[in-house]
């Protein structure tokens, strides 16, 4: 999608600050970090959100989530980490693309808002 700022960033059209790349999904510290650590990761694939997913993206979405605890272990984030997905506005989703937040290095509070 040629205005989504995260299909920029993916496209290398926007900076980042990589931290995992391969075929599937681009991995990037958050330019607003809530956490010590806090890195996004996005599909490749424009997704709007959780509430665009089709059957079709359940490998794609599987292949995400088994691939957080590798970035959490690449990032050192030994005492545990928080993974979440906003979706929506009420969820405060504030980029329509998908993407798990990653966030660690310090204990995490809750509620989180």
């Amino acid at each position: 999608m040629s205005d989504c700022i995260f299909c920029k960033i993916k496209d290398k059209e926007i900076p980042s600050v990589p931290i995992y790349e391969d075929d599937k999904i681009y991995v990037f510290r958050d330019a607003d970090p809530q956490a010590p650590e806090h890195v996004l990761m996005i599909p490749k694939q424009h997704i709007t959100g959780l509430d665009a997913v089709t059957a079709e993206d359940e490998p794609l979405l599987g292949y995400m989530l088994a691939k957080v605890r590798e970035i959490a272990e690449q990032l050192e984030m030994t005492n545990g980490y928080r993974v979440v997905i906003n979706n929506g506005e009420d969820g405060q989703q504030t980029v329509p693309h998908l993407h798990i937040h990653i966030l660690g290095k310090r204990k995490l509070t809750w509620p989180p808002g």
